[in-house]
């Protein structure tokens, strides 16, 4: 008795919406659809593509160009319609920014508009140089205890040397572009100086009553863990994803372990800054709907400002004349 044979399949084109092109895979076997195929111009796009359609739990494969077509992605039929619909609003809530650039063939975005805070630190760093200023803004329990909670937020742009400054800023500057090209410029900025107090408190909470630090060190952390948590919103959509999301947790843990515990650092700012960047960063996986996150996104932004002005009004206003 011969072996069944599995069905040949050949292919349909079919319109699906103006300026895009796609095909049915058909079963000569049954005269049905199998697979339902959507054009993409490049491999990037349909990189992109394919994690829209995850994260609304759609499975897709990636199909290399085919009879002079560009790459598509492979859904379902019943999928279909609803894939069409993801991909669409994605694009139309999308347009694109300027300052970002996707790596290689990854599905990364780097935010070169992480340079802007590389320049703010410089210029706090220059403001540090001040006389006055560093006992004003650093990290100081004991006037933290005494009701100078702006200390929380001013220890962050301080740096005790320029070697410091160096080395929170070279490995700042692309954890955060990272952050940011993910979450969003604003959305991505915000979290990680929000993660970056959560640092500061870990200090305060834990550390002894005359603790004195300062740097920017706890917020690059926070920048860790938001990197580390961003597929928490996968758990939900397969043992695949779920996959996806083990390993970019314990790939975040690994680097933090070579980061976050050099001996002679604050450990405590550093483990309160990536704690609280993976709550952050789990929090907004799970609440902000991928491609929809302009008005966080510039709502954030504003508040960062906000948290960057206020505190050192109320510290500087200390100063003596």
């Amino acid at each position: 008795m011969p072996a069944p044979r599995e069905p040949d399949l050949h292919s349909s084109g079919i319109d699906l919406a103006p300026g895009r092109k796609g095909r049915n895979l058909w079963s000569s076997a049954t005269m049905e659809p199998v697979l339902s195929r959507i054009l993409a111009h490049t491999y990037h796009q349909a990189m992109d593509w394919s994690l829209v359609l995850i994260s609304q739990g759609i499975e897709s494969t990636i199909e290399p160009p085919n009879e002079g077509e560009g790459w598509g992605l492979l859904v379902s039929p019943q999928d279909y319609e609803r894939a069409l619909e993801s991909i669409a609003q994605y694009r139309a809530e999308n347009p694109g920014w300027p300052w970002q650039q996707r790596w290689s063939r990854a599905a990364v975005v780097f935010d070169w508009a992480s340079l802007a805070w590389v320049l703010l630190l410089g210029l706090f760093f220059r403001l540090g140089s001040q006389p006055g200023i560093p006992s004003l803004g650093q990290m100081d329990n004991l006037a933290v205890n005494q009701g100078q909670w702006w200390r929380l937020l001013t220890a962050i742009w301080l740096h005790a040397d320029l070697g410091h400054l160096a080395s929170n800023a070279a490995v700042g500057f692309i954890l955060l572009a990272l952050t940011m090209g993910r979450y969003g410029s604003g959305l991505g900025l915000f979290a990680s100086y929000l993660a970056g107090f959560g640092g500061n408190l870990a200090v305060y909470w834990l550390a002894s009553p005359t603790h004195r630090s300062l740097g920017a060190s706890g917020m690059v952390m926070g920048s860790l863990g938001l990197l580390a948590a961003q597929s928490v919103s996968l758990w939900t959509k397969g043992p695949h994803a779920r996959k996806s999301l083990f390993a970019g947790t314990i790939g975040g843990l690994m680097l933090f372990v070579l980061l976050g515990l050099t001996p002679g650092t604050d450990v405590l700012a550093h483990l309160g800054g990536f704690v609280s960047g993976l709550v952050l960063g789990g929090l907004a996986s799970l609440t902000l709907a991928h491609g929809q996150r302009r008005l966080p996104d510039l709502a954030a932004g504003l508040l960062f400002a906000l948290w960057v002005i206020v505190p050192w009004w109320l510290a500087l206003s200390r100063l003596q004349p």
